[in-house]
């Protein structure tokens, strides 16, 4: 698929729709997408009613603000920084004005409706793009940093791996990938039942994580520094992998 593509769909085109037909457009949408969370991020409907910030905030208890605020915070005005993934809310918006007018945030999605969705949340913001493209894929492009917000979480392992590899050889020396995501919450956490049986029920790649950490996911990863903070309990993480190399 091609950014053009993704510029033919736009967001009025895809509420006329029918999800059958919404379902057509998505057909290079990798299988397990199209499988598990047609319902999240493929359904105009579900696009409408999902991306606003209080759904956004009671999904994550309350702390979207905060987790997206941690990972602003990874960022400085007037860098070149890769979002690898659409997210609902104003994640962002908010990135493309903390980078400011001598930065440049290019956001990429697989899924042609929430390439036209976020486009149009971006509307008017010069240094900010969003194109069609698939993270797991390595591009010849390089940025100073990158921000995946809560995607591996929603991948099986093997496309995992294949989109924490390409993210690492994308940041450019010295520069970082920041993930923020789910993390295994401490055992007397008292939502982790009810989490447990959300992952067992909609997000069946999500324990990956409960399991494993991001490093494990990385074919180099003695060739970054990592480091990781939990909040919520242990429920959320930020976890950072920085090039040291400076050359």
């Amino acid at each position: 698929m091609t950014e053009a593509f993704g510029d033919r769909v736009g967001a009025n085109e895809m509420g006329a729709r029918p999800e059958a037909e919404a379902m057509e457009v998505a057909r290079d949408v990798p299988l397990y997408l199209r499988r598990t969370y047609a319902w999240a991020y493929l359904w105009s409907n579900s696009i409408r009613l999902l991306d606003r910030q209080t759904v956004v905030a009671a999904i994550l208890w309350g702390n979207y603000a905060r987790l997206r605020d941690a990972a602003l915070a990874e960022f400085e005005a007037g860098q070149e920084v890769l979002q690898p993934a659409c997210v609902y809310g104003d994640f962002s918006p908010k990135l493309a004005d903390h980078l400011g007018s001598d930065g440049q945030l290019v956001v990429g999605d697989v899924a042609p409706q929430q390439v036209a969705n976020c486009r149009a949340k971006l509307s008017g913001r010069r240094t900010a793009c969003v194109k069609v493209c698939d993270a797991a894929e390595h591009v010849p492009e390089s940025y100073d940093a990158v921000c995946c917000f809560f995607l591996l979480h929603e991948m099986p392992d093997d496309h995992k791996q294949r989109v924490v590899d390409a993210l690492l050889a994308t940041v450019r020396p010295g520069g970082k990938v920041v993930f923020v995501d789910y993390h295994r919450p401490h055992a007397l956490h008292p939502l982790r039942p009810l989490m447990s049986l959300v992952f067992d029920l909609l997000e069946p790649f999500a324990k990956a994580l409960w399991r494993r950490e991001i490093s494990d996911f990385a074919t180099h990863a003695g060739d970054l520094a990592w480091t990781k903070e939990t909040c919520f309990g242990g429920l959320y993480q930020k976890t950072v992998a920085r090039r040291t190399d400076l050359a």
